[in-house]
């Protein structure tokens, strides 16, 4: 058996890089700008910045990179399941051999880039506590100073003016100029209601602008705009002229106005409604005192009236009480006498019966030393026994050298 020699030569046979590198050229000279739409899958962000994905439909997959100077200027973040146009070139991996996209330009399809962009930023922006009710404050009942961030030369700050004028007489007016649309405008308006707070002379802050179309609205849909309203220390109201969409400060602030009239007339609602509540306590309060001062001044001249007629009864009890006066003294005092004379009779006989009366009649108590006892008798003395012997005045120690036996009784001592 033979084995045929292949009909080629070195020379015909390429390594892998040059079939690759020639793919490439005719890829990329032939697919400089082309449009591609599909489904994004297998979506990620790396910390380069990069964006890493993959097109796909029902019956192919192309991966797919966007750099980081491109899509930096996405106005959304692409999520898997998102079906998309990219605008781009072809190019081949050349390491792994493989056929990429390098994307120029996403844009989502069918919903708008700047609504998926919104979407995203609510979500955000909800997850993270900025909607939540329980952070939004009630305005203040007597706002004295009202700052304002508006457009200078807009309809919305001539409507707040008019309004203040005609309802809240007296008040002050912080205006913050800022432009209200276009590029850099959030910048303003965000940098507009930090400075109204550190400047700290507002109690409640409008921040708004009047009607206008979605794109007009928009600087009061970006994050700037919201992180500045969260972090006010000052009560906001947002006042965006529109009526059917609601943007994302007026989800921020701690109370949503349809127009900028109406948020003026917020601010001074509570004021209005406490004033006539207060003239209206004060009406009744009026009434109130005048009955009361009725019904007593009639009290008072019925207890007159009644206080007359008993004059004599009152002369009566006053020498009644006299009476009983001089009773009660007399006899207290005869009361008195006899208990000093039962106290002298009682003292005379505890003298009587006094152990110091007896000793001043000659006699004396002994006892021993060491005892206080008084000894009656000799037998339970011994010789040699100290004694001490207490006179009427005065004691005296003593031994005991001789022990003389009492007498039997019945018998007497010679």
């Amino acid at each position: 058996m033979s084995i045929e020699t292949p009909d080629w030569t070195r020379s015909d046979v390429l390594s892998v890089s040059r079939l690759v590198s020639l793919l490439q050229d005719v890829v990329e000279e032939n697919f400089v700008d082309v449009l591609v739409s599909g489904e994004v899958v297998n979506f990620a962000t790396p910390a380069s910045g990069h964006y890493y994905f993959a097109l796909k439909d029902e019956g192919a997959q192309l991966r797919a990179v966007m750099f980081r100077v491109q899509n930096r200027l996405l106005p959304f973040l692409p999520e898997n399941g998102m079906n998309v146009v990219c605008r781009g070139r072809l190019s081949v991996y050349t390491r792994r051999g493989e056929l990429q996209m390098l994307v120029d330009h996403l844009e989502p399809l069918g919903v708008g880039s700047q609504q998926i962009a919104l979407e995203q930023l609510k979500k955000r922006l909800a997850s993270e506590g900025l909607f939540a009710g329980e952070r939004k404050r009630p305005l203040p009942a007597f706002p004295r100073t009202i700052g304002v961030v508006t457009s200078g030369t807009g309809a919305a700050i001539h409507d707040i003016l008019n309004v203040l004028r005609r309802r809240g007489a007296g008040l002050r007016v912080l205006l913050r100029p800022v432009r209200v649309q276009g590029d850099g405008a959030a910048l303003e308006i965000a940098e507009g209601i930090a400075d109204l707070n550190r400047q700290g002379e507002a109690d409640v802050l409008i921040v708004g602008r009047g009607g206008g179309s979605m794109e007009d609205l928009w600087a009061f849909n970006e994050e700037p705009v919201a992180r500045a309203i969260f972090a006010s220390g000052i009560p906001v109201i947002s006042a965006v002229g529109h009526e059917v969409d609601v943007t994302i400060a007026d989800l921020v602030a701690d109370l949503r106005a349809p127009t900028p009239s109406a948020a003026a007339e917020l601010v001074v609602k509570e004021r209005r409604e406490l004033e006539g509540h207060v003239d209206h306590l004060v009406l009744r309060l009026s009434g109130q005192m005048k009955a009361r001062l009725t019904l007593l001044r009639e009290r008072v001249e019925g207890l007159f009236r009644r206080l007359r007629a008993p004059v004599g009864d009152l002369l009566r009890q006053e020498q009644r009480v006299e009476e009983l006066s001089r009773r009660a003294k007399l006899a207290i005092r005869v009361r008195l006498e006899a208990s000093a004379s039962r106290l002298a009779l009682f003292a005379g006989r505890l003298e009587a019966l006094s152990p110091l009366r007896t000793l001043s009649r000659g006699y004396a108590i002994v006892t021993r030393e060491e005892e206080s006892t008084p000894l009656r008798e000799t037998a339970r003395l011994a010789c040699g026994d100290r004694l001490a012997i207490r006179f009427a005045r005065g004691e005296a120690r003593a031994v005991v050298e001789e022990i003389i036996a009492a007498p039997a009784k019945g018998k007497t001592l010679d």
